[in-house]
């Protein structure tokens, strides 16, 4: 990955993280990662947990940030969320998986769109 893509994806996160914070979530994990793969954001809402894909992209030439999760990816984030739930020794109520899409505008504020329990 290149270091533009990757300051592009830090920038992303921080927003999400901001925006998630203001909706009243805690984070409990940023970046979290283990030998299968990595969780952007793993946060607690009220008694669940949410585990967060934070998608940031600079156009929509390849489609929106929240079209760029397939079917690969989701199955990974839900055995990363197991994997992360295990050795937190967390038992929530609900486990939920939300997409943060951050897509920055050429003027004016960045666009921030929460979906919640997105899959």
């Amino acid at each position: 990955m290149t270091t533009e893509r990757r300051a592009v994806g830090a920038y992303g996160e921080r927003l999400a993280e901001r925006h998630l914070r203001e909706q009243g979530l805690v984070v409990l994990a940023r970046n979290w990662r283990c030998a299968e793969g990595e969780v952007d954001l793993i946060l607690r809402d009220g008694d669940d947990v949410v585990f967060c894909e934070v998608k940031t992209r600079r156009g929509a030439t390849f489609g929106t940030p929240a079209e760029a999760i397939r079917p690969v990816k989701v199955r990974r984030l839900r055995r990363l969320a197991a994997r992360w739930l295990e050795q937190a020794g967390v038992h929530p109520r609900e486990v939920r998986f939300d997409v943060v899409a951050v897509l920055p505008q050429p003027r004016g504020a960045t666009v921030v769109e929460h979906v919640r329990a997105a899959f």
